[in-house]
C-alpha cells in the first residue's frame, strides 16, 4: 500500500512558478514509477509528466515540455514537479501517482494509488 499527498499548490501569475512536491508512504517508493495527471472540470484526466524508479528516464506532455520537469528523491520518498513558465491553460488540480513499474506510462488507468490532488490556479 503506498499513500500519496501532494503539496505546494496555489495562485500564481502568468509567466510565474510554482513547485509541487508528493510525499508517499511505504518504504517500497523507489519500486514505483510517479506520475503527474492534471484535471479540469468536465474533462479527462490529462497525464502531465512521469518518471521512472531512478529517476534516470523521464516523459512529458508535449503541452509542458520545456517549462516542467520532474524528479524525485528516493531517500525522502518525495516526487516533485517543477512548474516554470505557467499558463492560464496549466489551471488544474494536478495529481501525483504511483505504478508498480519502471516505466512511467501516459495512461492513468495504469497507475495503482493517486493522492487527493492540489488545486493550482494561474492568472493572466
Amino acid at each position: 500500500q503506498v499513500q500519496l499527498v501532494e503539496s505546494g499548490g496555489g495562485l500564481v501569475e502568468a509567466g510565474g512558478s510554482l513547485r509541487l512536491s508528493c510525499a508517499a508512504s511505504g518504504r517500497t517508493f523507489s519500486s514505483y514509477a510517479m506520475g503527474w495527471f492534471r484535471q479540469t472540470p468536465g474533462k479527462e484526466r490529462e497525464f502531465v509528466g512521469g518518471i521512472n524508479y531512478s529517476g534516470g528516464t523521464t516523459n512529458y506532455a508535449d503541452s509542458v515540455k520545456g517549462r516542467f520537469t520532474i524528479s524525485r528523491d528516493n531517500a525522502k520518498n518525495t516526487v516533485y514537479l517543477q512548474m516554470n513558465s505557467l499558463k492560464p491553460e496549466d489551471t488544474a488540480v494536478y495529481y501525483c501517482a504511483a505504478v508498480h513499474s519502471n516505466y512511467p506510462h501516459r495512461l492513468s488507468r495504469v497507475y495503482d494509488y493517486w493522492g487527493q490532488g492540489t488545486q493550482v490556479t494561474v492568472s493572466s
